[in-house]
């Protein structure tokens, strides 16, 4: 038995290892078929990885890869040359400075503090600042632009004395330089520190003049050491493209140089402008506004008073101030025209054939009208002026002629008018922020307000509408968009581009242009535009004043003029905005007299031949005496040597001859022509 035992324990043994050595090989095998599988997985993942890697993120690792190996450094192109109208005068102009950056990383730690107090005190930085930009982890930081060649070689001496090869850069750049200074300043504009346009032409224009950027590049490692050997690519600048105004410098000085002593002269509060036109085709000559400021420093008052509390005014104030000063009112502003708009009236009426500009006796100045039962005074009202023809009435500036030339009009014939002038919509002159004019809308419009609107006021229409309306007149009929850029040239071909002269519709006939230009030229000669007379030459011409608003004490005072009568070549427009000084506010003693010394200067500039008229023909200008204090009778003594008339404003008064003068407009001293009236008061 025992032996029976030994054998089935010895078969149980071999069958266990058996067993146990079928188990092992299974487990293996199955570890290895386990092991491969997740090898496969892995692969799998990693090509699926790398095909994400190569086909879905290439582009954008490439770009992140080269953006990090690569130091680009942007400099500004040459921005275009601004021109006059001649093509000689250099209006703005770039010119050549540097620019300072720095690139930190390239910078020693041991240097960082030593550089940044360099570059503080050379530009006049803040030591703190610069300090930060030197000490960041970027790639690179601008320390100072528009540097002076004189500075930007001083820091290169000093970065050779003290062997501080890399991490500071000293680029080519360029800054704007205006070198009239104050010249037209409100139609230029001027440019921002990254060099664009922020105001005026620079900024209408601001796609052609910019041009291009320019960049400096080169391949570097970590650690900002170059990885090119040929070290930095320069791709070149594209310069902007110049500019050639209509505005001519010369006759542009003259028009400021006589705007500023009127509005001095006169104690203008609001400021004023002239504008002159090429009634032709549409060319801004001149635009002068008052107060201006330097273009060169755009950022300082030119108002002295204003200046000397600057540094107390709040950060709002200072803006609303430096907007006064940047702000185009011959374009922006809108004003009440007064009875320059008599014009216009005058026109429509010649063109409908509702009257002519000779028939005696036509009308009748009663000293007022009454329209749907409201009293509507002339100005001369005291002494009304009678029976008259439209030459009179226009001569004498009668409101109740032109109250009822507009009531036979009709609003909706009138609205029509006034939309062939161009009031009704902005001119589309190329310049930034025109306004628009301010009008009832024609539904609105009763008897009482068309002829309000038909002798020049309770509307408000922009200086720029105006002249170019008048110059509707002035070129036979035809409406002509103004413009200040006449060309334009490619800065890489130098190709000139001329700007077209844009037409728009015929306003009136040449027929009714020629009958309103002569009556205009009669104000001028006998009637209320007398100063604006200049020696040798047909001056066409009508004067205005207006109320400044409703009840507000202030007025405007204004002349629009053409020149010559016989062959228009020039439109004048003087504004005057709250005149207060002692020669008052009537357009007649205060604008005309600027026009005929603009004109006086500029028709002979422009070598506009003179009209066949002698000089005896020509009145000639006398000195204004002293008649204050004395009696009416011994002023018409005085007056009389001068060849000058005498007008008392009063009517009504008895023993007028015996009556004292208490005031007088012009005032003394004032130039006017012979054959002038002098307004007095009595006590």
């Amino acid at each position: 038995m025992s032996n029976i035992k030994k054998m089935k324990k010895k078969f149980k043994k071999k069958d266990k290892f058996k067993l146990v050595k079928k188990t092992g090989v299974i487990t293996r095998k199955k570890r290895l078929r386990n092991m491969i599988f997740v090898i496969l997985l892995i692969m799998i993942g990693l090509v699926i990885r790398i095909g994400w890697i190569q086909f879905k993120m290439g582009n954008w690792l490439q770009e992140m890869a080269y953006s990090q190996q690569t130091l680009e450094r942007a400099f500004n192109p040459k921005r275009g040359t601004i021109y006059d109208a001649t093509g000689e005068k250099i209006l703005a102009v770039s010119a050549s400075t540097q620019s300072i950056t720095v690139n930190p990383v390239n910078i020693k730690n041991e240097d960082k503090e030593k550089v940044a107090r360099k570059l503080s005190e050379l530009f006049e930085l803040n030591y703190d600042a610069v300090l930060k930009k030197v000490s960041k982890k970027s790639s690179i930081e601008t320390i100072a632009k528009k540097v002076d060649k004189e500075k930007a070689d001083e820091l290169r001496i000093w970065l050779n004395q003290n062997n501080i090869t890399t991490g500071i850069n000293i680029d080519v750049d360029t800054k704007r330089y205006y070198p009239y200074n104050t010249l037209a300043a409100q139609i230029i504009g001027f440019c921002g520190s990254d060099n664009q346009g922020l105001m005026g032409i620079e900024a209408k224009y601001e796609n052609e003049l910019k041009g291009s950027s320019g960049s400096i590049v080169k391949l570097t490692d970590a650690k900002g050491s170059n990885l090119d050997e040929e070290g930095e690519q320069y791709v070149d600048a594209i310069d902007g493209n110049d500019l050639i105004l209509s505005i001519d410098a010369t006759i542009q000085g003259i028009a400021e140089k006589y705007l500023e002593e009127a509005c001095i002269d006169n104690v203008c509060t609001d400021g004023g402008n002239i504008i002159i036109m090429n009634p032709n085709n549409g060319d801004i000559l001149a635009m002068a506004g008052y107060p201006s400021y330097n273009l060169n420093n755009p950022y300082k008052p030119s108002d002295s008073e204003i200046l000397s509390k600057w540094d107390s005014l709040s950060k709002e104030e200072k803006s609303v101030e430096m907007q006064k000063m940047w702000r185009n009112k011959a374009i922006s502003d809108a004003y009440e025209p007064g009875s320059t708009f008599k014009l216009i009236t005058s026109s429509a009426a010649l063109e409908e054939g509702i009257t002519d500009t000779d028939n005696p006796g036509e009308f009748c100045c009663t000293g007022s009208i009454t329209i749907a039962g409201v009293r509507i005074k002339c100005w001369r009202y005291y002494r009304p002026h009678g029976s008259e023809s439209l030459r009179e009435a226009l001569m004498n500036s009668c409101n109740p002629v032109f109250i009822g030339l507009g009531q036979k009009l009709g609003v909706k014939t009138y609205y029509s008018y006034l939309n062939k002038f161009g009031f009704l919509n902005k001119t589309g002159i190329d310049l930034q922020g025109e306004g628009g004019s301010i009008f009832l809308a024609e539904d609105k419009v009763g008897p009482v307000e068309l002829g309000t609107i038909a002798f020049g006021q309770r509307f408000e229409v922009t200086p720029i509408q105006m002249i170019t309306a008048v110059s509707s007149i002035a070129n036979g009929g035809t409406y002509v968009v103004p413009r200040v850029v006449k060309g334009i040239v490619n800065s890489q071909t130098g190709e000139v581009k001329n700007i077209e002269v844009q037409k728009k519709d015929t306003v009136i006939s040449k027929q009714t242009s020629e009958k309103v230009l002569n009556m205009m030229e009669t104000v001028v000669s006998q009637g209320t535009g007398k100063n604006a007379q200049v020696k040798g030459y047909s001056i066409g011409g009508k004067t205005g004043t207006s109320e400044d608003g409703v009840n507000t004490g202030k007025y405007v005072t204004s002349f629009v003029g053409v020149a010559p009568v016989s062959n228009p070549q020039l439109v004048i427009l003087i504004t005057l905005y709250n005149p207060t000084g002692e020669g008052g506010h009537q357009g007649g003693g205060v604008a005309a007299p600027i026009g005929s010394q603009v004109l006086g200067e500029v028709l002979p500039y422009l070598e506009v031949n003179k009209d066949n008229e002698s000089e005896e023909d020509i009145k000639s200008k006398v000195v204004v005496p002293n008649i204050e204090e004395i009696t009416v009778a011994e002023a018409k003594k005085i007056l009389k040597e001068l060849n000058l008339n005498i007008e008392v404003s009063e009517d009504g008064l008895e023993n007028i001859e015996e009556r004292i003068i208490t005031e007088q407009i012009p005032v003394s001293g004032v130039e006017v022509f012979e054959g002038s009236s002098i307004i007095v008061k009595l006590e």
